[in-house]
């Protein structure tokens, strides 16, 4: 019978390991039975239920668990650490998708284009804050068509922090120079410190601009232009920005308005957003080294719950380690792989 399906897939164009993916076969299994001349599903399947597997009342718990107001607008990838600093564990990531995922609770938010591997510009490593910082400008809609206001946003790539933020009428390298002086300032970087990233955009190549980087001691690194993925920690904070929950549906009706906006999302973003490449903690906890208290919390949870139900653990523990080393546009290794 298996066979038979087979045959016809294949017959109406599919091929032949599409076709033994979909029904979860091995390519080589049809060709053995065909050589054993069996034309029938030998599937034997398992043979008795999981340790492991979880109860009705464990999938109910977790449902009823993320399903709450504090989780109900969050992905399982945040709630999970968020629930291990409360010495708390009900799943890992995987087993809460897969019960979302049996609930018809899962969907995307969008669709997204695959990544494509492209030449990056030379290779940036921080070790710590204030030592690599990202810089951009994104447009938000105004009341007036064709009118934008600009965003400017400075980004510490090592902790994520947003560094400084501001909104104006228009794109100006002097806004980006005072913008870039006064958080040189407020976080007292020193002469010879800093590298400043930024695309080719007319406000990051000014004289003006160059010309206060030169007198802070901040050295300049640009991206290919037209290129945005050589500047991708702050394209992914403003994707970040405006695909939050709360991010207006409807232009900004003044300056002030637009300022307000970004100065809670700053905020937000700082303080209470857990970021992914950062073992999800807030960029302000790694900023200012409160990180390492909290990942060891979570990793003394782990050990707790492992201890408790050791069935359910069949290598080890979750690390909870956050990057030492964060590289922007990091170079291709021989081996295929990327730089730390």
């Amino acid at each position: 019978m298996i066979l038979g399906l087979v045959d016809e897939a294949i017959k109406a164009g599919a091929r032949q390991s599409a076709v033994c993916e979909m029904i979860g076969l091995s390519p080589r299994t049809p060709q053995r039975w065909r050589e054993q001349e069996v034309g029938t599903d030998r599937r034997n399947g398992p043979r008795s239920v999981p340790k492991n597997k979880l109860t009705f009342s464990e999938r109910a718990h977790i449902l009823e668990r993320v399903n709450q107001p504090e989780f109900r607008d969050i992905s399982p990838k945040q709630i999970v650490p968020i629930l291990a600093e409360r010495c708390e564990y009900i799943a890992s990531e995987s087993t809460m998708y897969r019960v979302l995922h049996e609930a018809n609770q899962v969907r995307h938010r969008e669709t997204s284009k695959p990544p494509q591997k492209r030449r990056k510009p030379r290779e940036l490593a921080a070790t710590g804050p204030n030592q690599v910082w990202s810089w951009d400008i994104t447009y938000l809609l105004t009341t007036v068509k064709g009118q934008y206001y600009r965003a400017y946003i400075v980004l510490d790539v090592w902790s994520r922090k947003i560094v400084a933020a501001e909104v104006f009428e228009e794109e100006s390298a002097e806004h980006a120079a005072l913008l870039v002086s006064r958080a040189c300032e407020q976080f007292e970087v020193l002469f010879g410190q800093l590298v400043l990233h930024a695309d080719n955009g007319g406000p990051m190549k000014a004289a003006t601009m160059l010309a206060t980087l030169q007198k802070l001691g901040v050295a300049c690194s640009f991206s290919r232009p037209g290129v945005s993925n050589d500047n991708p920690f702050s394209e992914s904070s403003f994707r970040t920005m405006k695909s939050r929950p709360n991010f207006p549906d409807r232009p900004f009706a003044s300056l002030e308005e637009a300022r307000a906006w970004l100065r809670e999302f700053t905020r937000w973003y700082n303080t209470q957003h857990r970021h992914s490449a950062i073992s999800y903690v807030t960029p302000d906890e790694r900023h200012f080294g409160r990180d390492k208290k909290i990942l060891r919390l979570r990793r003394k949870t782990y050990a707790m719950a492992r201890a408790s139900q050791p069935q359910r653990w069949s290598r080890h523990c979750r690390l909870w380690n956050s990057p030492k080393i964060v590289t922007l546009n990091p170079i291709a290794t021989p081996g295929g792989s990327i730089g730390a």
